[in-house]
């Protein structure tokens, strides 16, 4: 049965538009997985057990130091606990600076490819661009275990062409957002795509778990990486970058519905950015200094959070998945009903893009960093700890329907290029983070050392709600603005006259 809404287009049961949505939220699942997969499979990689006993070693005239380590862990490091960790070590002895460096690696790849990933997707082909991305992933994991076993600066390399693929995808799926989403349904389209991350990193944190535990470590990379040649298939046969190249399991009336809502016509995207008027406007820096905070936050959750919960609070290696995937799984429902309030209430124009943008970015920061502060002062409250960082997680998913989708809202037709740009600055925490864990907590997994960690990242926090809450803006910026000449536009605009008068 087909509906006919008041903006002439004929819907039908599932608009394409919205299958192209969850196609690219399934494209960031697999992404996502790879970039999480590694914080899951070290756990089981690495000898805990011969590093700790380095460590004692190394430190046996430190009597200060012995000191600091004795008096400042959790109580519940009993021999059950000890037992669990050490049938779970795994073959190799890397220390935490060689742990951070392999999960920092892959954001060195990721960082690399982001600036021209955004270029391309704009005019080149964002369709192609994310089909790229997923299979150089895919590739890069099978190698993976082959590298790890040669030594440990392969397994980064590995890690590292996984970044560069990485890097392209939010700038692609950016561009088919703008390309696709009509303005009044870009906040649901967006969240749908981006809500992808946080069901990826559920996913893979459980799978991977149990692939560890029942398969060895080899497997992770091995199945999750054959896994991805099935979306590639349906992703390079069923989607187009654009709904006016769309030729298949699209409706004309749809097709019309998304062109005129964009504006009527197709517009050519200039050659040049206008880079001075990019950077001399406050709703762009609002967003680039939001995502940079966010993501220092983000990104500390997101590989540390099995660490932590191994090392300081002495879950074993099935709970860990477990309940490492919880807050994740909570983010991605918490991200699809903020975004359909928000939608509703711009629809009865409760409130504007603006507001909207600024009550999803609000949940992404306030809530994570009151969660933090307390998390840094409970101790070893195993109980209060999860329930703190999965309240933190979840509503971190609010940047999705806040500054994440923004890019779009101020300057559509350079939202690849604006996004590869903040993504850029936001990605520098991702490798900053496991090294500045790692230096922090080299043969010093304490509470003390982890407090450290929150407190720097609840200092970003305050910067990020206050820069943004002044700043930031859901309107449409003046050098977005792109004129095509007369004759162009008749041209692209008759078609559509004609299927109008039908």
């Amino acid at each position: 049965m087909a509906i006919e809404n008041t903006t002439g287009e004929n819907r039908t049961a599932c608009p394409f538009r919205y299958l192209m949505a969850v196609m690219g939220s399934i494209g960031l699942a697999i992404l996502y997985g790879f970039k999480v997969n590694a914080s899951v499979a070290i756990v089981a990689m690495v000898n805990h057990t011969a590093i700790k006993s380095h460590i004692k070693l190394s430190t046996s005239n430190d009597s200060e130091t012995n000191n600091i380590t004795l008096t400042n862990i959790c109580p519940f490091d009993d021999i059950s606990d000890v037992t669990t960790i050490k049938n779970e070590d795994g073959p190799f002895v890397w220390n935490e600076f060689i742990q951070g460096l392999i999960l920092s690696s892959y954001f060195w790849g990721y960082i690399v490819s982001m600036l021209p990933g955004g270029r391309l997707a704009e005019l080149w082909s964002a369709k192609w661009l994310m089909n790229g991305s997923v299979l150089l992933n895919l590739v890069a994991s099978i190698l993976t275990p082959i590298a790890a076993r040669m030594h440990y600066w392969l397994f980064i390399a590995m890690r590292f062409l996984q970044g560069i693929g990485g890097g392209v995808s939010f700038p692609a799926m950016h561009v088919m957002i703008a390309k696709w989403a009509p303005p009044h349904e870009r906040n649901v389209i967006a969240s749908i795509v981006y809500a992808g991350t946080a069901l990826g990193t559920v996913i893979s944190i459980l799978l991977t778990g149990l692939l560890a535990v029942n398969l060895g470590w080899e497997s992770i990379f091995y199945i999750e990486g054959a896994l991805c040649l099935i979306w590639c298939t349906i992703w390079w046969l069923m989607i187009a970058d654009s709904p006016e190249e769309q030729t298949r399991f699209i409706t004309q009336e749809e097709k019309n519905y998304i062109v005129m809502s964009l504006g009527g016509h197709k517009k050519n995207i200039p050659k040049a950015i206008p880079w001075l008027q990019v950077f001399r406007s406050k709703p762009f820096i609002a967003i680039l200094v939001a995502h940079f905070c966010s993501n220092f936050g983000w990104y500390m959750l997101l590989i540390e959070l099995p660490t932590f919960m191994n090392q300081i609070l002495k879950f074993n290696m099935s709970s860990n998945t477990g309940l490492s995937s919880i807050p994740f799984f909570c983010m991605w429902l918490f991200t699809m009903i903020l975004s359909e309030v928000l939608a509703i209430l711009q629809k009865k124009g409760l409130i504007t893009v603006t507001i909207s943008r600024k009550i999803g970015t609000l949940f992404a920061s306030l809530v994570p960093m009151l969660c933090l502060i307390q998390v840094s002062y409970i101790g070893c409250d195993r109980t209060k700890a999860v329930v703190l960082m999965t309240i933190a997680v979840t509503c971190i998913g609010g940047m999705y329907s806040g500054f994440l989708a923004n890019h779009i809202d101020i300057a559509p037709n350079f939202a690849g290029s604006l996004v590869a740009i903040t993504n850029f600055v936001a990605t520098i925490p991702g490798f900053v983070v496991p090294v500045f864990v790692g230096q922090l907590t080299h043969g010093n997994q304490t509470i003390e050392a982890w407090r450290i960690v929150f407190l720097v990242t609840i200092i970003l926090y305050i910067i990020e709600i206050l820069v943004y809450t002044i700043f930031g803006s859901g309107n449409e910026q003046s050098w977005n603005q792109i004129e095509a000449s007369d004759e162009e536009a008749n041209d692209q605009t008759l078609p559509l006259r004609r299927n109008n008068t039908r």
